[in-house]
């Protein structure tokens, strides 16, 4: 039960009367660079194929969707999650909760190729990642990731924008769209480096990581942590902030919320223990702040835990 941030101020729903048809209902709002698409479901229905000719961000709004994307297992697609789909991948949808009282509505944003690259080298030639080989990109292999608050309001944004009359919004469209891209490779460096560092990545944020991770339990020093890569305190938090979106001691506690969600797994734990076990010297500031990113309290998790394994 991730504290996913859904997009805020949803879109209005289309009027019945004016509905072309119950499954995937579109509505199209065409940029310069991009090309904003609403789908609206009122009704179940599975294996519903959709595909595009650009490289695709979706973001789900309302209800439930289950995705079947290149060879891997069907996963549910709920609000506060997105997906990037390259160009011309073959998307099928079911949607087995859609009801005319309970719809599904989804954004799909095409961005044109062209407008990609040129992101993508500004970036590269203007605020450079630390290492020889290690470069902004999407990673299209990495599709799938939960918002967080800078990404949900980046697309917020971008649909205010799309929706608008403003005789410029081509332009704030663009800068939106580079911010968007900024959002996207941020959260997919975020959590690859939660799981396992690829040999792509800085050396600086491979060895900081596994350091972090070696003494997860113990109490970090930043000054110490960056002496130990070869770093200045300063260029550490501008890496991390750069390079996956959070300061490196957001990083910590967010790396300790996973470790302490592993722990709580045995229903016989002491959520004192969880605590200490996970780095937090105090049990009331690991109540809240594990309460803050989760949504539920550490006890409310380990029961609803139990409740999945019975």
């Amino acid at each position: 039960m991730s504290k996913n941030k859904v997009v805020p101020g949803l879109p209005s729903l289309t009027h019945e009367n004016s509905l072309k048809t119950l499954v995937e209902n579109r509505t199209i709002y065409n940029l310069e660079n991009c090309e904003l698409n609403l789908f609206e479901t009122y009704q179940r229905s599975v294996q519903v194929p959709l595909k595009f000719n650009d490289l695709v961000v979706t973001s789900m709004l309302r209800g439930k969707k289950v995705m079947h994307l290149f060879d891997d297992p069907g996963f549910d697609y709920l609000p506060g999650e997105s997906v990037i789909i390259p160009a011309n991948e073959l998307m099928r949808i079911d949607f087995p909760e859609a009801e005319k009282e309970k719809p599904t509505q989804c954004l799909a944003l095409a961005i044109d190729n062209h407008k990609i690259i040129s992101t993508l080298d500004l970036l590269n030639e203007k605020y450079p990642k630390e290492g020889k080989s290690n470069f902004w990109k999407l990673d299209e292999h990495n599709y799938f990731f939960y918002n967080n608050q800078d990404l949900a309001q980046t697309i917020n944004k971008l649909i205010t924008i799309c929706q608008s009359t403003d005789i410029s919004k081509d332009a704030l469209a663009d800068l939106a769209l580079q911010e968007l891209l900024v959002r996207i490779i941020q959260t997919q460096t975020l959590k690859s480096v939660s799981t396992e560092i690829p040999k792509e990545k800085s050396t600086y944020m491979a060895n900081t990581v596994q350091l972090i991770h070696q003494n997860l339990s113990e109490k970090v020093n930043l000054k110490h942590l960056a002496q130990s890569v070869g770093m200045s305190t300063a260029s550490l938090y501008r890496m991390f902030k750069r390079e996956v979106g959070v300061s490196p001691v957001e990083f910590i506690i967010l790396e300790r919320i996973k470790l302490a969600k592993r722990l709580l797994k045995d229903q016989s734990v002491y959520i004192k223990n969880v605590s200490f076990e996970a780095g937090f010297e105090d049990c009331n500031y690991f109540i809240r702040t594990f309460k803050y990113y989760e949504g539920i309290t550490p006890k409310q998790y380990q029961q609803l835990n139990a409740k999945d394994f019975v």
